[in-house]
């Protein structure tokens, strides 16, 4: 990056970028004047500004919740100040995520739910949520009236709309139901478009329960897969779809573990994927819904043939260092991450950081996960 770093010293919360000397990535605390934040999203507009957008407030749930945007300018290292632009008062605002569409509109999109404010009692209220959506024509600097997409009650959503070769738009959504499993019944969906958004239809995942957070990825013309956090804290899951998102296969297990955490995966220009994910997991019955509080630390995989095996990785946020079952409990979470790559090769990721201080925001690149040593997969011998 053609910028100004510092390169020692400790962090703060400045959003100013530094070089870490041990792990050779270019990081930032971005600014967060609030007692909490989560979910962040990143979005690099065509005159290379960085946007940011998370949640923030005094707590998830809460009618304080609401969506902000930070960004960081083209050419300068260091992020500014957070700014309000959701603006419901007694709903909480969460999981933003921005879309850039091909006219060059930004969308704005997040979940808005009943607050726990108006019903104390109640154990979550993500089955009250509905979907909407804000528009921005002028690079995010101001933003047009809120709109609901997505009325369905126990619509959530995370990753971004994405346009495939064809054209077609895929939103991939989960459903949360009110129930006692505590959302382990939720089931994923996606919603496509063939006319730029003006209208969407809705197909449904087979045999999907507590499979969510669905990043949906085109590997090839027509042929996409779908990566899922798993409700269960045991696995990541994938599905398939040969037909433009029309139908897909039932979601199995991949090797990569999960511990019912957001995760953010894309399809990088080498055509390898990457993924971003929390690699640890909480249990390894499929059947039940698990809530483990580790969140740490936070890694980067990548795949080379389309999701089949993970064999490369690498972290990008150690955490605080303790491991064992008795243990882990000591570290902070550091959880959601998001990752995209940047018009100069550059993998951006951002998450929260360190029990939702603020979003950490980190630049690394293919190569740095790969390695300089490129070792080959060992050859079974039977002899031996």
């Amino acid at each position: 990056m053609s910028i100004n770093l510092i390169e020692n010293g400790a962090m703060e919360m400045n959003g100013a970028l530094y070089h870490n000397n041990v792990l050779d990535t270019v990081e930032a605390l971005i600014p967060n004047p609030y007692n909490s934040c989560h979910a962040a999203d990143l979005l690099e507009l065509d005159n290379g500004d960085m946007l940011c957008c998370w949640f923030a407030g005094s707590d998830e749930g809460n009618a304080d919740i609401s969506v902000v945007v930070a960004r960081l300018k083209a050419g300068e290292s260091k992020w500014g100040e957070p700014v309000k632009v959701s603006d419901d008062p007694e709903r909480s605002e969460q999981n933003p995520s921005m879309f850039l569409t091909p006219d060059g509109d930004i969308w704005l999109i997040y979940t808005a739910q009943i607050s726990k404010n108006a019903r104390p009692d109640a154990h979550s209220l993500q089955s009250t949520a509905v979907i909407r959506r804000k528009i921005s024509k002028d690079n995010g600097y101001t933003w047009g009236p809120t709109e609901d997409i997505f009325t369905r009650e126990g619509s959530f959503c995370r990753q971004k709309i994405q346009v495939l070769s064809s054209g077609r738009w895929v939103f991939g959504n989960w459903i949360c139901f009110n129930d006692d499993t505590h959302y382990g019944s939720d089931i994923s969906v996606v919603h496509i478009s063939d006319d730029k958004g003006a209208t969407w239809r809705t197909v449904e995942f087979p045999n999907c329960r507590g499979r969510v957070h669905a990043n949906l990825i085109e590997v090839a013309p027509g042929k996409l897969i779908a990566l899922f956090r798993s409700r269960s804290a045991d696995n990541i899951y994938i599905s398939h779809s040969d037909d433009n998102a029309e139908t897909w296969t039932e979601p199995v297990r991949t090797s990569l573990p999960n511990n019912n955490s957001s995760i953010s995966a894309i399809k990088l220009a080498s055509g390898t994927i990457a993924i971003a994910y929390n690699p640890v997991r909480g249990n390894d019955d499929p059947t039940i819904t698990c809530w483990p509080r580790l969140r740490c630390p936070v890694a980067i995989a990548l795949s080379d043939d389309n999701g089949e095996s993970w064999d490369l990785a690498r972290l990008i946020e150690p955490g605080d260092g303790f491991i064992g079952s008795l243990n882990d409990v000591n570290n902070k979470r550091y959880e959601y991450p998001v990752i995209m790559q940047a018009k100069d090769g550059t993998i951006r990721a951002a998450y929260s950081y360190a029990n939702r201080k603020c979003v950490k925001y980190v630049v690394v690149t293919e190569d740095w996960v790969r390695g300089a040593v490129k070792a080959e997969k060992p050859q079974y011998n039977p002899t031996k």
